[in-house]
């Protein structure tokens, strides 16, 4: 049986979709409850499906314009197997989308970031990472569509 969400349950919804890392403390400052409340109520929304993940989803083409946004092309050293880079993309919190693809390159990683340097960093641990033998990355200089 799903619950239904109450107006504290909204807001604490609201402030994480506006801060995904937010922490209990400043939630619970935000929505005037104790951080321990906050918790309990996050941990309940989690169970109950009202909450699935910290992920930040925008409407299709609608970027901050203090975002920095990179297309990185990834070849794999064994094309057909490589889960484990796939792993650790999905942990990555500047991976925004990962795509395997056909032809010469495995993957098509798009990275946001706050700045070039922030690129140049998930670059770095994403060229390291075991099983990837090489990158292309690219900048994105305008979004037209």
């Amino acid at each position: 049986m799903k619950r239904v969400l109450d107006s504290l349950d909204e807001r604490i919804i609201a402030e994480l979709t506006l801060n995904g890392r937010a922490t209990h403390a400043e939630l619970a400052i935000k929505v005037n409850l104790s951080r321990n409340a906050v918790r309990q109520r996050i941990e309940r929304l989690e169970r109950d499906g009202a909450i699935q993940g910290y992920t930040l989803r925008r409407p299709e083409g609608q970027t901050p314009s203090s975002l920095i946004n990179a297309v990185m092309f990834v070849y794999r050293y064994d094309r057909m197997r490589g889960t484990e880079v796939l792993e650790a993309l999905r942990k990555m919190p500047e991976v925004l989308q990962c795509e395997v693809m056909s032809g010469e390159y495995d993957l098509m990683v798009r990275v946001g970031a706050s700045s070039p340097e922030r690129v140049h960093k998930v670059w770095n641990e994403i060229s390291a990472m075991p099983g990837v033998e090489n990158t292309i990355t690219s900048f994105v200089l305008l979004n037209v569509i």
